[in-house]
């Protein structure tokens, strides 16, 4: 019998302190050290105390297992333990993995019960929180407690004065038309003898609240409103249960003005006012569920690096890093003191705060101006502590103003970072300071962007943008555990999805444009690179994590969009073709090119002749709009078109499979010709659209050298810049490298002037700016400057730099290919994943003419490592250590 158990049990659900499932989790665990892969397994499980029977499997699957017995109940506590098998041998037991089963659906009694407040009018916002409070009374002995709760807003509890968890934001943001989570506390230790006092704080949160840059109310709801449940276990086994309903009171709290854009106001000498009854079940809602994806959590705490004085009782703090989160402030002044605060990502030459650049604008109309303001008002305590949790800010700098003249100090100010919990998996860092740099400042945009959805920026926006997350998904996973993470967001694009299988542009959708419609919205929805997140996204999950769940869920909405795609296709034809000829061409039924594109969106601006940038589609929207973008829309609709046929065989749908395949080929082949000739010069002859044909393969075996060294060309001729946008640049240093211009790739990637990755940390970026220019010489700033989606570039650190790549065809990475490409002047990297199947860790250096390097294959997977000399060593698992002399640069070609 072998020495080692499985181990890292867990099931594929999120929850808070408690893990807390539905009926049916899926079980994975990694294999025992030193084995390369399993044949069988044996699962054991106890629920309630009560064995269930074994189950065997004769199957080298260890992740992502339906659950094999019946399924559970509410409330359900089960453990569970596992032993691999191999050939003639079995591991020992692994130790138990414990979990919950939430409340479910059916089983949920407590009433929904919201403040009796004024109608709310749909355009209003800023909305005071209010407080709903009730009780229960303890008289039997408990050997478990649990509180389970959810809303229409965002709430907190309290359970004898004291916080109950440590989940913010709750519930989190979803498409509250349809899914709403719900949250599970442990309160065992903090339930007393007699009667528990509970109280809800209740504000505006995703449901209500203002979104999206222009600041419109969301709108899910005119009415908040929540739902809470206390179940308590007796010592006999029996269960005592209270919950929301008629008997609970509201009152105003002292958050007089909450919002999750806006801020929030606080007055701490609020007089309490008499309770008045709550409204019950005035409200409409999904089913409770519970999420897959990790709590939004307070994840660490930044102090002040610098303070500027701007006037008497005003100074603006500086945190050294742009992020999501709050403030925290314990020096609040004598009662009544007024204290302001407002946030941002920007100070101007004088050091004081600017936002203007976060402005939003329409031609014709008044710009809505940033506004990030938090206020509270002391009640005069030496322990009170203002720390607003019922909004969130995307900010570097603090800008703090106190009525009575006196400023805080810097040790009375800290900022709280908050976004989703996620589990760092990926490191690197390398001999380039710079390098390293840029990875950490990539990786913290994303973090700011991960509050309990994948948002383009914290701050002007804050929306779900598919098109962001379906270029950067496959950087994430890299960095960070995303798989419930997406699974949650993926559960909000298909709840938008609309009847003609169209994907809205970012989801949740605020707007709720699938029940209330809006010309303009809908005319500019159905994107290419957009829309194709649904197919893109779950199968990023399935190839990183073997996740196949996120197939099957998504299964039909995929098949959805690209019937939509493919009949816009045939049936639509951009007005040039029209022009060119009156009837379409048969290739140009596979063309998608006369509906809606993004296209490659937010190219590098060129420079007018007074040297300002250019905006192109503010500058002339109609050319803009016109412009024929269906290069972009069928190379999305090839890629998109085979990776559902790779889906259905995944999923067994044989019919499907071959269907798609057979549409793929034929949308390649008229890609090719109307975009591609004969020398491999594709039409546009735009750095973006050589990179797309190489990166989806759309460019035939005896054209790709050609068709990269026209990329190289267009390169050399930018000065080695790139003039690639939205949807391309995460591909240009991966295809460079691939196609043997890995020199071209490093010139691109170490330009310090713009557009380029390091101009940004020259001018000070801690996160990725929107625009290239996005704090200009002057120091001026533009757009966003925490918007991650160029930060995909780290993960060619990754993959080339590092040199650990997932081999071809490989799931959950039960095989890789550790190829380190180094970059000039780079004499060492360093760098570790935490695979599906355990840590994989890489360490090269270049010494004395020499090179070595380490790695670190974890069981179930195995594993080539490539010398830059060639030779190709394979491994299983275990450590690694291979070196050669270095080889002489090879000398490339010069286009």
């Amino acid at each position: 019998m072998s020495d080692h158990a499985p181990v890292n049990l867990r099931i594929d659900s999120g929850g808070g302190r408690l893990v807390v499932c539905g009926a049916r989790p899926h079980l994975s665990w990694q294999l025992p050290t030193g084995w390369p892969e399993q044949d069988g397994y044996v699962l054991e499980a106890r629920i309630n105390g009560v064995d269930q029977a074994p189950v065997q499997a004769a199957s080298p699957r260890h992740l992502f297992i339906p659950w094999p017995w019946q399924a559970l109940a509410s409330r359900d506590k089960v453990s569970w333990r596992v032993r691999s098998r191999q050939s003639d041998d079995t591991s020992p037991w692994s130790a138990q993995h414990e979990f919950e089963v939430g409340l479910l659906a059916p089983d949920w009694t407590a009433a929904w019960i919201s403040p009796p407040e004024p109608e709310a009018d749909s355009t209003e916002a800023n909305r005071p929180a209010y407080t709903l409070e009730g009780s229960f009374v303890l008289d039997r002995p408990c050997t478990r407690a649990r509180l389970y709760a959810t809303a229409l807003g965002v709430y907190e509890v309290y359970l004898n004065g004291r916080r109950v968890g440590d989940t913010e934001l709750a519930p989190g943001s979803t498409s509250y038309a349809e899914t709403l989570y719900g949250q599970a506390e442990d309160i065992t230790d903090d339930v007393r003898w007699g009667r528990n006092e509970i109280e809800i704080v209740l504000s505006d949160g995703w449901y209500r609240g203002k979104s999206g840059a222009w600041r419109k109310p969301a709108r899910w709801g005119t009415r908040t409103a929540a739902r809470l449940e206390v179940h308590i276990e007796h010592p006999d086994g029996t269960w005592t249960t209270a919950g929301t309903g008629p008997r609970w009171s509201s009152r105003p709290s002292a958050i007089v003005r909450a919002d999750l854009m806006d801020g929030q106001t606080t007055d701490l000498g609020t007089v309490r006012r008499d309770p008045a009854p709550v409204v019950v079940d005035a409200v409409e809602a999904p089913p409770v569920e519970w999420s897959p994806a990790p709590p939004v959590r307070r994840i660490e705490r930044l102090e002040p690096t610098g303070v500027t004085r701007t006037s008497p009782g005003s100074c603006v703090v500086d945190f050294g890093q742009n992020a999501s989160g709050w403030i925290a402030l314990t020096d609040l002044g004598p009662a009544g003191t007024r204290t302001v605060i407002d946030h941002g990502e920007h100070v101007d030459a004088s050091g004081d705060l600017t936002t203007s650049h976060l402005d939003s604008a329409r031609p014709g109309e008044p710009p809505v101006p940033f506004v990030q303001r938090d206020v509270v008002v002391s009640d005069g305590a030496a322990t009170g502590c203002f720390e607003p949790r019922h909004t969130i800010h995307g900010f570097r700098y603090a800008k703090v103003q106190r009525d009575d003249g006196a400023e805080p100090a810097p040790s009375a100010i800290s900022m709280q970072v908050v976004h989703t919990d996620l589990r760092s998996t990926g490191t690197f860092a390398c001999s380039d300071p710079d390098l390293t740099r840029l990875h950490d400042v990539a990786r913290w945009s994303f973090r700011g962007n991960a509050v309990d959805v994948p948002t383009d920026c914290p701050t002007r926006e804050r929306l779900g943008w598919t098109g962001d997350y379906q270029i950067f998904v496959s950087t994430a996973v890299r960095l960070f555990d995303v798989d419930g993470f997406s699974r949650k967001w993926l559960r909000s694009v298909r709840d938008d999805q609309l009847p003609d299988g169209r994907i809205v542009n970012s989801s949740p959708d605020p707007n709720h444009l699938k029940k209330h419609p809006d010309a303009m919205v809908d005319h500019i929805t159905g994107s290419a690179g957009w829309g194709d997140a649904i197919v893109h996204v779950p199968w990023v999950l399935y190839e990183t994590y073997g996740d196949d769940v996120a197939l099957a869920e998504n299964w039909d909405a995929m098949v959805h969009w690209v019937e939509f795609a493919l009949g816009a296709a045939r049936s639509k034809r951009h007005p040039s073709r029209v022009e060119r000829s009156a009837n379409a061409r048969p290739h140009e039924a596979y063309l998608w090119d006369g509906t809606f594109h993004w296209g490659e969106w937010s190219e590098p601006k060129q420079r007018a002749a007074d040297g300002s940038l250019i905006d192109p589609v503010g500058s002339d929207p109609v050319a803009w709009f016109m412009t024929d973008k269906g290069e972009v829309g069928t190379a999305y609709l090839y890629r998109s078109v085979s990776t559902l046929a790779r889906i259905a065989d995944v999923l067994g749908k044989e019919d499907d499979a071959r269907r798609y395949r057979g549409l793929a080929e034929r949308i390649r082949d008229a890609w090719q010709t109307e975009f591609l000739d004969g020398e491999g010069r594709t039409t546009a002859g735009t750095q973006a659209g050589y990179v797309r044909a190489l990166a989806f393969d759309l460019v035939p075996p005896r054209l790709r050298d050609a068709a990269a060294a026209h990329l190289v060309t267009l390169i050399r001729e930018a000065g080695d810049h790139l003039t690639t946008g939205f949807l391309s640049t995460a591909d240009l240093l991966p295809v460079l490298a691939d196609t043997g211009h890995a020199d071209v790739a490093h010139a691109v990637l170490t330009r310090r002037t713009e557009p380029s990755w390091l101009a940004m940390l020259d001018r000070g970026a801690t996160t990725i700016w929107e625009d290239w220019e996005g704090i200009d010489a002057d120091g001026n700033a533009t757009a966003s400057l925490n918007h991650y989606s160029k930060g995909a570039v780290v993960r060619f650190l990754h993959t080339h730099t590092l040199g650990l790549r997932q081999t071809p065809g490989s799931v959950a990475w039960s095989s890789f290919v550790v190829a380190p490409v180094p970059g000039p002047g780079i004499t060492w990297a360093s760098g570790s994943f935490e695979s599906p199947q355990g840590t994989i860790a890489v360490n090269w250096a270049l010494d004395d003419g020499t090179f070595r390097i380490d790695v670190d294959v974890p069981p179930g997977s195995t594993a080539t490592v490539v010398l830059p000399d060639g030779t190709a060593i394979p491994a299983g698992p275990g450590p690694v250590h291979a070196e050669c002399p270095v080889p002489s640069p090879r000398a490339l070609p010069v286009p």
